[in-house]
């Protein structure tokens, strides 16, 4: 079995263009970068990653391009573009000749407008994903569910991944509205979720308990042949570790056949991200 951790992060302060990441979040505002995880991936038997973005620069795209190329448990990268500039074409086009871009996310959570992702001046954008045969990953909470459905609707042939579950409220345990809406886009999609962030969602109650439901619900609906495990470190840092979430999540599988965990662990993320 290839174990593939679908969702992780670098980032190097010095660049300047984190505009989230500051002295308020504690752990993890500091340097992350290759070295840091090797020992990890070890101990948790993971061969490969993949690299996402965490700056709304292609500036940070082509920094994480340059680390996969230089790092072979990298596979692949998911970058960022401007989608609604007038450049969002040239700049998908030119970004998808470097063979480690597999993917494109704007970072949904941070705007303000919940319909943001279906405005028409960005769908030369969405068109031009599918003319590279690139993916979309999807950083959205509860609210965005209705309107990444609509858009699923309206591009039927682009591959969209769910990053972190579509971040449940578990800390205030809000369970009804996310679980209908993700049911909705599961039952309606072919597209895929990434099993992935619920820990940091969860407040200071961290235990398996607490995420179980959460977990369960994405599995009944997305089944083990839509859901990618990711370990959203080092954001993970910010409720638990590594090592931790992987012992959770592999709890929380150890009742499926073998062949079914093996698309949860790695199979999926080599057919969605075409590793």
């Amino acid at each position: 079995m290839v174990k593939v951790d679908a969702h992780q992060h670098f980032w190097q302060l010095e660049r300047g263009d984190y505009g989230w990441l500051n002295a308020d979040q504690g752990e993890i505002f500091r340097d992350f970068l290759p070295p840091d995880i090797l020992s990890l991936l070890q101990q948790g038997g993971v061969d490969k990653t993949i690299l996402v973005q965490a700056a709304p620069t292609i500036a940070e795209t082509e920094f994480l391009l340059e680390l996969a190329e230089q790092h072979d448990f990298i596979a692949g990268v998911v970058g960022w573009v401007d989608m609604t500039a007038p450049s969002a074409t040239t700049d998908i086009k030119r970004l998808a000749t470097n063979p480690w871009l597999k993917s494109i996310r704007p970072m949904i959570q941070n705007i303000d407008d919940d319909r943001w992702m279906l405005k028409p001046e960005l769908a030369p954008a969405f068109e031009s994903l599918l003319e590279q045969q690139l993916c979309f990953d999807a950083l959205v909470l509860p609210q965005h569910l209705k309107n990444l459905l609509t858009l699923a609707k309206r591009y039927p042939q682009l591959p969209i991944v769910i990053d972190h579950g579509a971040k449940p409220e578990i800390r205030n345990a809000i369970f009804h509205d996310w679980a209908k809406d993700i049911a909705a886009f599961a039952g309606q999609t072919n597209n895929s979720c990434k099993l992935s962030g619920l820990l940091t969602e969860a407040g200071d109650d961290i235990s398996f308990e607490a995420i179980r439901p959460y977990m369960q619900h994405l599995l009944d609906n997305f089944g083990p042949q839509r859901l990618l495990w990711g370990s959203d470190w080092p954001v993970l840092n910010l409720a638990s570790d590594y090592l931790q979430w992987l012992t959770y999540s592999e709890q929380f599988l150890s009742p499926l056949s073998k062949s079914k965990k093996t698309q949860i662990f790695g199979g999926n993320a080599i057919n969605f991200y075409k590793l």
